[in-house]
Formats: structure tokens, C-alpha cells, sequence
């Protein structure tokens, strides 16, 4: 599981999306963008989204000849995803290390990636946002927008069965 710094991340992850996700029986690995992770820290909910996963939250990469602190995920859920960062990612500019796992994930045909970028009216109105959202679908990516009124617990749905290959 991956998260940028959108409006309302810091309060609605981990009830609606890394709680769930638990329930359902996934093993959270979780890494927030740099400016999500302030935001966590800031509003004290880190440690309750910590709480979710027996693997370390990231935002930084690690040191050369450290030890890889998560596996090698066969799913990734970016949620949400500033317009920002779904346009780095579409663009492969791996300039943290949220982007860089999605990265390396996007494109790899062994990997489920699921994109849920969230972002305003005139973010979406920018001549570049569908060619954005075109290569991302183009390299295998689902695609679904999450807004600041609804639930986003709905793009869990969207997610390979545990276990299996398929929705």
C-alpha cells in the first residue's frame, strides 16, 4: 500500500482503506510519500497505521547494504494518489521512495497496480492529466478516481482475491 499527502489521507487511511484491507486478510506493506508521512506524524495517527502491518512503514529508502525492509509485493494500491505523484509515476520520476516501488512495479506483468488518484476539478481540467492516465492504463494499471466525499474503501474491491489472481 502506497499514499500521498491528498487532502484527508492522515484521517481516512486507516479506517478506509488499511483496516480493511487487514480484515480481508492482506499483509500491509506500507510506504507514504515524505509530505505523507509528515502529515501522519503531525496529526498522531502514524502509529495507529503502523499498528496494522508487522513490516516498517517507509518513506525513505534504505542505506546501500541494508537489508530490503518489505518483500516483493504482487499487489500495490496507491491511495490516494496526488496528481502530482500519479503524474511522476506516469512519467517514471522516481524522486521518493513511494514512487520508486511503483516504479519498479508498473509495467511488470507478475504485479497487480492499482492507481486511486484524488485530486480537484482544475487538476483534472490539465491538458496532460489523460495522457497521464492513459500511460498508466497502457502499462497494465486499474485506474480508479477516489474523491474527499466518498468512501474509498470501495477500491479494496478492485484488488487481486488473496491468494489468487483475480478480482
Amino acid at each position: 500500500m502506497v499514499a500521498a499527502a491528498c487532502y484527508g489521507v492522515e484521517r481516512r487511511l486507516y479506517d478506509e482503506i488499511a483496516k480493511p484491507a487487514a480484515e480481508r486478510g492482506w499483509r500491509l506493506a506500507i510506504t507514504l510519500t515524505p509530505t505523507a508521512e509528515r502529515w501522519f506524524r503531525a496529526s498522531g495517527e502514524f502509529d495507529r497505521v503502523a499498528s496494522l502491518t508487522d513490516l516498517p512503514v517507509r518513506s525513505e529508502s534504505r542505506l546501500p547494504g541494508e537489508p530490503r525492509p518489505h518483500p516483493d509485493p504482487s499487489t500495490f494500491l496507491f491511495v490516494p494518489a496526488s496528481a502530482s505523484s500519479t503524474a511522476k509515476l506516469a512519467l517514471g520520476i522516481a524522486d521518493n521512495q513511494a514512487l520508486t516501488v511503483l516504479c519498479e512495479a508498473l509495467g511488470n506483468p507478475g504485479v497487480h497496480v492499482s492507481v486511486c488518484p484524488q485530486l480537484s476539478p482544475e487538476q483534472a481540467r490539465h491538458p496532460a492529466w489523460r495522457g497521464h492516465l492513459a500511460t498508466l492504463r497502457g502499462a497494465g494499471a486499474v485506474v480508479t478516481t477516489v474523491s474527499p466525499d466518498q468512501p474509498w474503501t470501495g477500491v479494496l474491491d478492485a484488488l487481486p482475491v488473496t491468494g489468487t489472481d483475480r478480482p
